[in-house]
């Protein structure tokens, strides 16, 4: 038997995929609105998946063929599911040791609404800037400052968008961080060129995104948040120990990162480090939370701290806003998230394997008549590549294929292309409910991703101020082509 020959997807055939699965995401969030990512959106992507399969069959593909590369597709993402699942071990075992709740207690000390949401954005910027990782700094960091936005009564969703507004940020401009150093190395450019040529739209962004939140905290309402701070710091002294030492699992954390050990063991020690904590400084917690008569002192300690990890930890303080805070965490949590990011990237990976991915960029190839809008169509190639393939690596990776040959036929530099592709892969991703990131946050954070988006300003600016030097030819740098003779010709 020979084999069916396979036929190019038509732009009809590419599109069908994209609008059926447009239309039920649509339907799912009109139904039922910030739930929908909990099980309404998986099932979207699934039947889009099995929309897109059929047509792969039309054009000459096999069940088997489409199926590696569904396998392919969520292998690329396995790193991230186990990182969300070591951070759900972690939020549980930080939660009972008190560390998260010290966090948020010396936070509602220090901090006034007025210059809250500016804080966050700084603090996270530092952090992940030293450490190369937006996601270590929403798993630590990020959920104390969402506690400390639920002890003043602020936005958890703005909370939520200045979080990431700050990680992003420091993760983008830190030669630690795998995107940073990914982007380059795909578009033929040197990292720290990469990160000097960032600066032209980075800094921008951030600064218009500092301005917003100062303006806002301005207008918080100073009286009723200073009420709710102090009931919430009278609430954690009568049910929690907290003293500065219940910070070391937050240290160790961030040291690891800083020392380069992958996140999966550094999370996962973390979580350990909060169980030892909690076992030391919240016995009475433990006793209470895992509540076995008929086991020793050293058994119902070691439960716990398993317990924790994984279905979280739950307590009753009196007070139902606060329980809501605390009682979470635990790798089960994550379960939703998991089976979100599979759903997508069975979606991804069918579209990739039958060619209907590469035939929607190569459409958009045809819009570009110059600089600004060849980097507009990079920027809309890299965010339809983070919607329809969820994954962020994806979306840097596949547009900087395509569009190199191109920056290069337009006498542009690489360092173009490579900014381009953060400006818009790297950031749109967490904006994006079904994609790795966007899921990793939400499920992390505790916020829906569409309730956070609308304050994400960072991620959302940065795309346009590309877009706008693009078009004004502003830093568009040009390939310097007596480097090269100089190269070829050395003395």
């Amino acid at each position: 038997m020979t084999a069916k020959t396979k036929k190019e997807p038509t732009y009809l055939d590419a599109l069908i995929p994209m609008i059926f699965l447009i239309g039920m995401l649509s339907l799912a969030v009109y139904i039922f609105g910030e739930d929908a990512s909990w099980g309404p959106n998986q099932i979207a992507l699934t039947f889009s998946s099995l929309v897109a399969g059929v047509i792969g069959l039309k054009n000459g593909h096999a069940w088997e063929d489409m199926g590696k590369g569904v396998v392919k597709s969520i292998s690329q993402a396995m790193g991230a599911i186990f990182i969300l699942l070591a951070v759900g071990a972690l939020i549980g075992t930080w939660v009972m040791s008190g560390t998260v709740t010290t966090m948020i207690y010396y936070g509602l000390k220090l901090l006034s609404p007025q210059i809250f949401y500016p804080t966050v954005v700084v603090v996270c910027a530092i952090v992940a800037g030293s450490i190369g990782s937006s996601w270590t700094t929403v798993g630590t960091i990020g959920v104390g400052m969402i506690g400390i936005a639920h002890g003043m009564d602020m936005s958890v969703g703005m909370t939520a968008g200045a979080i990431v507004s700050g990680s992003y940020f420091g993760d983008k401009l830190s030669p630690l961080s795998d995107t940073t150093n990914l982007a380059p190395a795909v578009s033929g450019t040197e990292l720290y060129t990469h990160i000097k040529h960032m600066l032209w739209t980075t800094l921008p962004s951030i600064t218009i995104t500092l301005i917003i939140f100062t303006i806002i905290g301005f207008y918080s309402s100073a009286a009723e948040n200073m009420a709710m701070k102090e009931e919430s710091l009278a609430i954690i002294e009568a049910n929690f120990t907290t003293n500065w030492w219940l910070l070391v699992p937050v240290l160790i954390v961030l040291a690891l990162a800083i020392l380069k050990m992958k996140p999966f063991p550094t999370i996962l020690l973390g979580a350990l480090a909060g169980g030892i904590f909690a076992i030391v400084f919240q016995p009475d917690q433990v006793i209470q939370f895992v509540d076995r008569i008929d086991l020793s002192r050293p058994l119902v300690m070691i439960a716990g701290v398993w317990k924790a990890m994984y279905m979280g930890f739950t307590t009753t303080t009196g007070a139902e806003t606060f329980d809501q805070l605390v009682n979470r965490g635990g790798m089960n949590s994550m379960l939703d998230v998991i089976w979100l990011i599979l759903s997508a990237l069975m979606f991804g990976g069918v579209m990739e394997e039958t060619g209907m991915l590469k035939k929607l960029v190569m459409a958009l190839l045809k819009m570009v008549h110059g600089t600004g809008s060849l980097i507009a169509t990079t920027i809309f190639t890299c965010i339809g590549t983070n919607i329809i393939a969820s994954d962020q690596y994806m979306a840097i990776v596949l547009p900087g294929r395509m569009f190199k040959m191109e920056y290069e036929r337009r006498n542009l530099a690489p360092e173009n292309l490579s900014r381009t592709l953060e400006d818009s892969g790297t950031l749109t991703s967490p904006l994006i409910p079904w994609n790795t990131c966007g899921a990793y946050m939400a499920g992390t954070l505790g916020v829906a991703t569409f309730a956070y988006l609308p304050f994400a300003f960072f991620n959302l600016i940065n795309p346009l101020m590309a877009m706008f030097l693009g078009f004004t030819g502003i830093s568009i740098k040009k390939i310097d082509k007596t480097k090269i003779m100089n190269d070829d010709n050395p003395e």
